[in-house]
Order: C-alpha cells, then structure tokens, then sequence
C-alpha cells in the first residue's frame, strides 16, 4: 500500500469510530518527517484510545504495522508512527492548544467530509 492511500485509509478508520475533524496534510515535498500526517481528535481520552486501538488493528490486518505509538498511555495526544505516514489523535482540548495544523499552512490538504470521503484540496 502506497502513503497516500495509506494516509486515506487510516483517515477512513478514523471516521468509524466518530473521530472529529480528520484531516490528511501532505507533507511529501516540504519536510523528511513524512509524506502525510493524518490529523483527528476524540471528544474524550476514552475515544482517542479506541481510535488509536481501532487505526492499528485495521492497518495490520492491511499488512501496515507501526514502527512505534507514542502517548497512548494518557490519551491525550496519540501519535502512530507508519514512517511515511504518521497519525496524530488528538483529545479535542489538546489538538486545540497545540494546532499542529498552523505549523503545516503550506501542505495541501485532503479533508474528509461527514460521509469519509476524501476530498482532494488546499485549505485556503
């Protein structure tokens, strides 16, 4: 599976458990860190883990495993790491604080309507 449909496919999993606000940054030509970030947040810690916990157990069962997760102790910000793609999960207080999205303004975007469906844009 290629990064992009990776980074489409997590954000999809994400939607099933209700996660809010997904939302798929390609970062492919402005850093090394990785080619996308999915970004989504849970209403609460409980939700965030089931997020993660359902990301990984879809991933794997794509043959996708991660290199490392970090935060999910707390979960309060999750981070899966798949190298090309990293998935942050977010508890909706701490997503708002950090605003990982305004240190990537330059990214194109993919945002994923209510039905998670991906479509295709750069956010203005």
């Amino acid at each position: 599976m290629n990064s992009k449909k990776s980074a489409v496919e997590a954000a999809r999993i994400c939607g099933d458990k209700k996660a809010n606000n997904i939302l798929v940054l390609e970062l492919k030509d402005l850093t090394v860190i990785a080619d996308y970030f999915v970004i989504c947040s849970g209403d609460s810690t409980t939700q965030v883990k089931a997020i993660a916990q359902h990301v990984e157990r879809k991933l794997r069962d794509e043959g996708v495993r991660p290199l490392r997760t970090e935060g999910a102790q707390n979960a309060q910000w999750v981070l899966i790491d798949y190298g090309d793609v990293i998935v942050h999960i977010f508890e909706e207080q701490t997503r708002a604080y950090y605003e990982l999205e305004k240190f990537w303004l330059d990214a194109p975007r993919i945002q994923v309507d209510d039905k998670n469906t991906p479509a295709l844009g750069r956010k203005e």
